[in-house]
């Protein structure tokens, strides 16, 4: 019987596209490289605008008060940063994914969806450096506690606005229209016992031919996007396995779970970050970490110290995806239609499959195609022996 088991189970292990696979690792290892090059070339940047005293003296010029010279300095700072590293997004967002089948897009629609992310971090950016440096002119000894309190306003606000405003900036949104499909996400829902407020479709097809779906929002605009390119290519199981994982997340309260876990470290991160920029003032002239001309130190110490972080809330993230992996086999029981979707998008995606062991704790926020089958493959001969 275990032979017979086993013999059933071997095509699960076969699902995958080797070719596609060769494109994958290919595609993530000059991803990497091409983050390496970025912090390479930006690093200097903000070293050169410390030690020339540059904000200094533009400081001196433009005589303004705090708040707004902290605004133009912020501007001056953005846009350096999205100059020089134009010619990295271009061939890493553009030229990149072309060459790889991801895109569809020519140059001008790609500029067009690019240009939007720089539009958003100078309005949002230049709110948030005002209050910051409000908070640091004023209340310069808990200013980090202050503008902890600020970005998680910020995050519950965004949490809420993405589905209505943030994510329709780039693909359009509209509710699922296929009948067959609907009934089966009512019925999925009533399994769970859930109350989303619908499923939505996003144009994924009009840009490339990546595939994907998310639980987005909060209260009346929580909802289930999933992108247009799943319809094409994926059974109504697999698409089910789908729901009931993105279902998996709103029964286990991951969205809470994973925002309290953030605001516990953006706190540890704001504080450290208080406390090495303080104890680096004087090796650039620095009198105050109030002022303005830190800036530039400020922000190199805040994405160095977030970067160290980021492993901890992956490895948070991927306990909770697998979670939700598990709550999806449970209610669908459906360990095959899982293990063929998770291959399916794995190649689509060409995301790696097997990615080093380290790269995966320190780089990603998903679980990777060999640890969420190996589940998959453990909930089956969980099922085959009755003890799912």
């Amino acid at each position: 019987m275990a032979q017979n088991n086993r013999e059933k189970q071997a095509p699960l292990l076969d699902l995958l596209d080797d070719e596609r696979q060769a494109k994958a690792q290919k595609y993530a290892s000059i991803r990497r490289r091409l983050s390496i090059v970025e912090v390479i070339a930006t690093i200097p940047l903000f070293v050169w605008l410390l030690l020339s005293g540059i904000f200094k003296d533009i400081a001196e010029a433009l005589s303004l008060a705090t708040v707004p010279q902290a605004v133009v300095f912020f501007i001056i700072l953005l846009t350096a940063y999205l100059i020089l590293t134009f010619p990295l997004n271009v061939y890493r967002g553009y030229v990149l994914p072309k060459r790889y089948g991801l895109s569809i897009q020519n140059i001008i629609g790609w500029l067009k969806d690019y240009i939007k992310i720089p539009l958003i971090m100078l309005l949002l950016g230049s709110g948030i450096i005002a209050l910051l440096y409000w908070f640091l002119d004023g209340w310069t000894d808990i200013w980090w506690l202050l503008a902890l309190g600020l970005l998680i306003i910020i995050s519950l606000a965004l949490s809420v606005l993405a589905p209505i405003i943030i994510i329709p900036l780039f693909y359009t949104m509209r509710p699922l229209e296929d009948e067959s499909l609907k009934k089966r996400f009512i019925t999925l829902t009533a399994k769970a016992d859930t109350a989303i407020s619908g499923i939505y479709l996003m144009d994924f097809s009009s840009r490339g031919t990546g595939a994907n779906a998310v639980m987005m929002g909060a209260g009346s605009t929580r909802r289930i996007a999933l992108s247009d390119t799943l319809l094409k290519d994926y059974s109504p199981e697999e698409i089910d396995v789908i729901i009931a994982h993105e279902l998996g997340h709103y029964k286990n309260h991951d969205t809470w779970r994973i925002f309290i876990i953030q605001g516990f470290l953006m706190a540890l991160i704001l504080w450290l970050t208080d406390v090495t920029t303080r104890a680096m003032l004087g090796n650039f002239d620095l009198a105050s970490i109030s002022e303005v001309a830190a800036m530039p130190l400020l922000a190199v110490v805040f994405a160095v110290i977030g970067s160290l972080m980021t492993p901890i809330t992956n490895l948070f993230v991927r306990r909770r995806e697998k979670a939700a992996d598990d709550y999806a086999l449970k209610l669908t029981d459906n360990p095959e239609g899982f293990i063929s979707m998770m291959s399916k998008i794995t190649d689509q995606n060409l995301d790696e499959a097997r990615p080093n062991k380290l790269i995966e704790a320190l780089l990603y926020d998903h679980p990777s195609w060999q640890n969420r089958v190996a589940g998959a493959k453990d909930y089956l001969a969980r099922r085959e022996k009755g003890d799912k």
